[in-house]
């Protein structure tokens, strides 16, 4: 032992060395990008660049590259074993150089990779690796970051903007793809979020990609930027411009599949080695992708590291895990014959909640206040939560179930809508159960689904009614918030990732109506402590009538921990005006009108906000107490009130006789 320490004495820092090995074979090598990949280095006073790749099955391995003009046999790479890494030292290779790695099959088969630890890889459709130096980025968000440690989502306010970059804003009549940089988006995209009021900036597809019309969802590039819109310095600006502004930044990361591009991780060393070598386990038939081995230490290893990469090493506030329900269950998509039972005969995969356990544990274990989000479409129990109490350890989990039945809903003629009003009110039983955000992503507005504007009901002005309703109606339920880059000002078409967002449209006065009207709720959200604080917790949550069935009319009550200033919603999911409306209350108090839809900012008529109404002692939805206030046809009222309980007043010294 003491020999073997002796030796790992005289590694240097940028060698792979056994400690090295052993930590990436257990799958604790947190920060082995720093080792793997291409590294700027300097050797007995010569610089070049050390490069070191992951290939145990090969026979051979060898660096090519713009250095050696993609010599196959100029820079044979020397194998450490246990683990099957190959190394090299190439003098006067540079920073910006291309390169790849040529293996050499056991069957003598030679194939050409791009680093599966690359920071930075050529434009496509070009697919190799660029060498490049990341360890000295420039960053001034130091205030951001230590405000970052004692986040809480829980208790914070966290409305989401997704955001595809390449078709959100693009330059016009360019012959190019017209793209924002990393810099021009992160200035533009800033100016806008912070208008809107949004908390979050979730960015699709920044891992590097091969081809544009996956959006990003299937990654060859686990450690690099992708090179569409800059460098790695250009990425880090934006992370860093976005912080200073009080923005956080969340990522899409995919460790569920990966494509069977020729340059990419598929059969990486001639054999399976990123994936499960089985193809009942290994492949999704309906994808056409592979599927990463959790059962192997170095590939959970090379995920959770990449997964710190971004949170650590580039600053990102947390990721969005993409199709979590793939990776729990193995029949996922799959038809008999297709899959495989666990050794206990179930249909989870044991390896992958072990994986989510193990990733969930680190990043949020090493970086308090960030956040890991599930994206699970099933009823999988304890998806959020202490990994300690069986949980899988995220901090938040989309609700999938809310977002199908409030679309469904949404989409029904308002005749129709007492038929149906259980699927508005059904989320509340089990909004508890896990830690939620509530979504209308960007799969619900492609392939043929129609933009949100285009689910409504109706003609003309109707759907933009259904709309404005239907958005304060996601405002008032408990849950964090996320909403699609174009719904916010109601996009007519279907997102393309081919074109940008449709910003014409804001001359028209019923999308600009729109646009102010998601702009005060999303300012109503992060202004009013009643809307998120005790999001987890039933208590900031009351029912007033959930089942005014057939004026399908729902009124709640959001309150906060002090509960000084509570909120009542009233919500009317037809265009029935009720002119003389009565609602219970729970207080005999002043209630303030501080959101209505029938402002002139919305394109209605009225301008009551401001306006108070005192409750009166008349028994209304099971309350002591009520009002009555005219609702508009598909309007929405937003009320303050001081929610604190009125104690009864004690009586002192001697207790009163009863009365005979």
């Amino acid at each position: 032992m003491a020999n073997n320490m002796t030796e790992e004495k005289t590694v240097q820092p940028y060698e792979i060395g056994e400690l090295d090995q052993y930590l990436f074979g257990n799958g604790t090598h947190y920060e082995l990008y720093k080792k793997m990949g291409a590294h700027l280095v300097t050797v007995d006073g010569v610089k070049g660049v050390y490069f070191a790749v992951w290939a145990p099955h090969a026979k051979s391995v060898s660096v090519i590259g713009e250095f050696n003009e993609w010599d196959l046999n100029a820079d044979m790479m020397q194998r450490h074993d246990p683990m099957g890494i190959y190394t090299k030292f190439v003098p006067g290779a540079k920073e910006g150089q291309l390169y790849k790695f040529c293996i050499e099959t056991q069957n003598g088969a030679k194939i050409d990779k791009a680093d599966p630890f690359a920071n930075y890889a050529e434009l496509r459709p070009g697919n190799a690796s660029r060498i490049t130096d990341i360890s000295n980025l420039n960053w001034s968000d130091s205030s951001w970051m230590k405000k970052r440690e004692k986040w809480d989502e829980k208790t914070n306010p966290m409305s989401i903007y997704e955001v595809h970059m390449g078709s959100w804003m693009r330059h016009p009549g360019r012959e190019d793809e017209g793209f924002y940089t990393y810099r021009e988006f992160a200035e533009r995209i800033t100016e806008y979020v912070k208008d809107m009021g949004y908390t979050h900036v979730e960015l699709m597809g920044i891992s590097e990609y091969p081809y544009d019309g996956s959006w990003g969802y299937q990654v060859t590039g686990y450690y690099a930027p992708t090179s569409r819109y800059g460098t790695p310095e250009d990425f880090a600006y934006m992370i860093d411009y976005l912080h200073k502004n009080d923005i956080g930044v969340i990522l899409d990361w995919v460790p569920a599949h990966f494509p069977k591009d020729a340059h990419g991780l598929a059969d990486f060393d001639g054999q399976p080695l990123f994936e499960y070598a089985d193809p009942r386990k290994g492949e999704h038939p309906d994808w056409g992708t592979k599927i990463f081995d959790y059962e192997k230490p170095e590939v959970q290893n090379f995920l959770i590291g990449s997964a710190l990469f971004w949170i650590e090493h580039f600053h990102v506030d947390g990721l969005r895990v993409d199709a979590v329900a793939s990776m729990l269950y193995l029949d996922y998509g799959k038809e008999a014959g297709q899959w495989i039972p666990n050794k206990f005969g179930g249909n989870e995969n044991l390896e992958a909640i072990q994986f989510f356990k193990h990733l969930n544990s680190v990043v949020l274990g090493r970086n308090h206040g960030s956040v890991m989000i599930a994206e699970e479409s099933t009823a999988w129990p304890k998806v959020t939560g202490d990994p300690e109490k069986d949980s899988l350890g995220f901090s938040l989990k989309w609700n999938m179930g809310w977002m199908h039945d409030f679309t469904e809903y949404m989409k029904l003629d308002p005749l129709f809508r007492k038929n149906a009003h259980y699927m508005m009110t059904f989320s509340m039983e089990y909004a508890y159960s896990e830690d939620y955000i509530l979504v209308l992503s960007h799969d619900e507005v492609v392939h043929l689904k129609c933009s949100m504007l285009n689910k409504m009901p109706g003609e003309g002005l109707d759907k933009f009614r259904n709309l404005k309703v239907a958005y304060a109606f996601m405002a008032g339920h408990p849950g964090k918030k996320l909403l699609f880059m174009g719904q916010e000002f109601a996009q007519l078409r279907e997102w393309s990732e081919e074109r940008e967002l449709d910003w014409y449209l804001l001359a028209e006065e019923p999308h600009q109506h729109i646009q102010n009207w998601v702009q005060d709720l999303l300012h109503l959200y992060r202004d009013q402590k009643a809307l998120y604080e005790l999001d987890t917790q039933p208590s900031g949550f009351q029912w007033i009538n959930k089942d005014d069935v057939f004026r399908s009319i729902f009124s709640f009550v959001r309150y906060s921990k002090d509960r000084k200033k509570s909120l009542l919603f009233i919500c009317n999911f037809t265009p029935v005006e009720r002119p003389d409306y009565r609602v219970g209350v729970p207080r005999g108090c002043q209630y303030k009108l501080i959101l209505d839809s029938e402002d002139q900012r919305y394109g209605g008529q009225d301008r009551k906000i401001g306006s108070v109404v005192r409750a009166t002692k008349q028994e209304c939805d099971g309350q002591d107490y009520s009002f009555a206030y005219p609702l508009a046809g598909y309007g929405v009222a937003v009320f303050e009130f001081d929610g604190n309980i009125r104690t009864t007043k004690k009586t002192h010294g001697k207790p009163r006789k009863k009365r005979k």
